[in-house]
């Protein structure tokens, strides 16, 4: 069996994606819900299955709040109820931003090649 090669972290590469594995979807989604402003775990819930239209399971989402948290690209905000809200750090929008542009990259050349072989959509 032949075993696709992983791609390797380059040095320019933002902290927090590279070792987010399967949860780099969720952390994706978190991270662009943050962008707007700070959120607690309902409201981010909420707000992704409006612009994603995904539903993250609170396992997940709270998983990747910790991984995301624990690698500097949200932090907690003071709140004066139960909720925790987060907001996106200076960190995580620069890893936002550097993931998202190249998933867009990836995004173009796959529409490009579809659009050669299979016609424009």
């Amino acid at each position: 069996m032949v075993r696709p090669k992983r791609a390797e972290q380059k040095p320019a590469d933002p902290p927090g994606f590279s070792g987010f594995g399967r949860y780099a979807g969720p952390a994706t989604l978190i991270l662009s819900s943050l962008a707007e402003g700070p959120k607690h775990g309902y409201a981010l819930t909420k707000d992704i299955e409006r612009f994603a239209d995904v539903r993250l399971a609170p396992g997940t989402l709270y998983e990747a709040l910790s991984r995301l948290e624990g690698q500097g690209l949200i932090e907690s905000v003071e709140s004066d109820d139960r909720r925790r809200p987060y907001r996106l750090t200076v960190v995580g929008a620069e890893a936002l931003r550097t993931h998202l542009a190249a998933q867009r990259k990836i995004a173009d050349v796959g529409l490009r090649r579809l659009a050669g072989t299979w016609g424009a959509a």
